[in-house]
């Protein structure tokens, strides 16, 4: 089928210090977050271990546990498939993530050192670099560290742990948003102006921006989405569409 021949995943590491079922579960919690799997997809035990270079028991294992994580959904009689992103879950994710964002942006307007803003301008300069390259990995991963040195930078623990907690779901759909034409560099304008603020000690505007670039993201994430055909309907989200 067409995403069979359009991915492939590589075959794990032995020689790692965890077990086998716990690789082979990040390697397939990673290949969903990151889209290689995408929604929708049927997960064949079979062929996933051919790719992993394992036996099924393990991706059977990994199965299981991504559907308690809610990765996965298991359609009866027909088997487990990658769940869909439903125009609820980015409401829900993204209605959070902006109170929160916005509460760590004015916190951090307070209390952010000379030196973390200094940090936070170099990461700015590192994926201007980056979207000249067309680095779109390389940004994801300088994104999610502007915003993580961000939350350090609020100095409350309880928000970073609960902004940690949303990582897996929010990289999930920042992949998909920043692949969209155009939103690397927006984001990147966004984050300048969000640092200016920070400079300048201003929590209101600060905040203001913060709560505007989550928006600008949601945004930019449905339009993408709905191009790709990503948003899926309940059909979907139960295996219906792959028969």
């Amino acid at each position: 089928m067409g995403n069979q021949e359009k991915r492939r995943l590589l075959p794990v590491r032995l020689d790692t210090y965890k077990p086998l079922r716990e690789v082979v579960f990040d390697t397939l919690r990673e290949a969903i977050i990151s889209g290689v799997l995408r929604p929708g997809e049927r997960l064949m035990e079979s062929q996933l271990a051919g790719e992993l270079g394992v036996s099924r028991t393990p991706v059977r294992e990994a199965i299981r546990k991504l559907e308690l994580e809610g990765f996965v959904v298991m359609v009866p009689r027909k088997g487990a498939y990658v769940a869909g992103i439903s125009l609820k879950d980015i409401v829900d994710v993204f209605e959070v993530r902006a109170a929160l964002e916005a509460l760590a942006t004015s916190l951090a307007a307070e209390r952010i050192t000379d030196e973390e803003l200094e940090e936070l301008e170099r990461i700015l300069v590192r994926k201007a670099e980056l979207i000249d390259q067309q680095e779109i990995k390389l940004f994801i991963e300088s994104d999610i560290e502007f915003h993580a040195n961000l939350y350090r930078a609020s100095r409350n623990d309880r928000l970073i742990q609960i902004l940690s907690n949303l990582q897996d779901e929010i990289h999930r759909f920042r992949s998909v948003s920043l692949a969209h034409p155009g939103r690397m560099r927006e984001a990147l304008d966004e984050h300048r102006k969000v640092v200016e603020a920070l400079g300048d000690r201003d929590i209101a505007r600060a905040e203001a921006l913060a709560w505007e670039h989550i928006e600008n993201a949601e945004n930019s994430l449905l339009e993408a989405v709905r191009k790709k055909g990503d948003i899926q309907d309940k059909s979907l989200q139960t295996g219906e569409a792959e028969k």
